[in-house]
């Protein structure tokens, strides 16, 4: 399994950027296809977005496209999302998450397996 931390989250007012990053444990992590999701308050935890163990190919959801870039750099084992134009509605925990199987290159829930502690993005209006 891959050890996740996430950290670089914050308050931002809307419209404004923000980058979290997510650091993995284990030498194996460039094998591994990697994703982004978040959680509201009293909302189910969502897809945000993906990436493949090559950095090659990447997944959006629909409510972020054009807005938010994934991005590795797996020399440094780590994930990366930059989110710009951010709107109160992106407020959440967000959570990165590693696939139950490396190469996995999936966006539902149970295609992962590992899973951060969250980190906190509030964007104020």
């Amino acid at each position: 399994q891959v050890q996740l931390v996430e950290s670089g989250g914050g308050l931002v007012q809307a419209g404004g950027s923000l980058r979290v990053s997510c650091a993995a444990s284990g030498r194996t992590f460039s094998s591994y296809a990697m994703g982004w999701f978040r959680q509201a308050p009293g909302k189910e935890r969502e897809f945000v977005a993906a990436i493949s163990w090559s950095g090659g190919s990447t997944h959006y959801a629909d409510s972020v496209k054009g807005r938010f870039t994934i991005s590795r750099d797996n020399a440094k084992n780590t994930v990366y999302l930059q989110m710009n134009s951010l709107k109160p509605e992106d407020t959440a925990v967000y959570y990165c998450a590693a696939p139950t199987v490396p190469g996995l290159f999936g966006t539902s829930l149970a295609d992962f397996g590992s899973w951060g502690q969250g980190t906190q993005v509030t964007v104020s209006s």
